[in-house]
């Protein structure tokens, strides 16, 4: 991805995000200066990867297949005693998140505004492939049902889903309805570790520096 593109989507999904009535933490409006220089008491922000995160996934599409993130809150596995973390991300139209999960996190999607999320889900097997008949139970909002494997589950504003550990699912915003702002509220998140994709892909992106960064990522902390 171009730095100009990381540049414009951090500005305007900031704004969108803000339009939505969701406040911000301090650390958001921060500008390149403020992240350069950040003290030994912001350390947790480095160790645990807080902050912003813009990624294609190695796609080289981002509005094909991508994601806008930023981490809130997050412990870190043997080293912070916060057991839990939270993020707030943008999902454009038909934006494609790859079908992945998670062998420590447990999470709930939630919809916080915008349009309709779809998440397509599969049990997994033992040798971590697509489970493509067993039926999928779906833990949504204190409702507890199942679904077909394969099946794609729609979230409405204000709507959310528990992905437990092994969870196989992969989420977009549904056409025509508008980017999604999606709220995450989790386990420990480490994405160097804790992501099983279904195939290979890259989760952190390849920058090229066609202008000055205005913000820094979560990995180049």
């Amino acid at each position: 991805m171009k730095r100009s593109e990381l540049n414009r989507l951090i500005l305007e999904n900031r704004a969108f995000i803000e339009s939505q009535g969701f406040k911000l933490p301090p650390f958001a409006h921060w500008g390149i200066e403020e992240w350069k220089n950040l003290s030994e008491e912001y350390k947790e922000m480095r160790d645990c990867q807080i902050g912003w995160d813009v990624t294609d996934f190695g796609s080289g599409d981002f509005y094909k297949v991508g994601l806008f993130l930023l981490t809130i809150r997050n412990g870190c596995f043997g080293k912070y005693p916060k057991p839990y973390a939270e993020k707030i991300m943008v999902v454009e139209e038909e934006q494609v998140t790859p079908m992945h999960f998670h062998w420590k996190k447990m999470e709930d999607i939630i919809n916080r505004g915008g349009g309709n999320l779809l998440i397509k889900v599969y049990n997994s097997t033992k040798d971590e492939q697509l489970d493509l008949t067993g039926d999928v139970t779906i833990y949504s909002d204190g409702r507890e049902y199942t679904v077909p494997a394969g099946s794609i589950v729609c979230l409405k504003p204000g709507q959310s889903m528990t992905m437990q550990q092994g969870l196989y699912h992969s989420f977009w915003g549904e056409k025509g309805k508008g980017k999604v702002m999606v709220g995450e509220v989790s386990m420990c998140n480490d994405d160097t570790n804790d992501n099983r994709f279904y195939e290979p892909t890259g989760r952190f992106s390849d920058i090229e520096e066609d202008v000055a960064a205005e913000f820094l990522l979560v990995n180049e902390l």
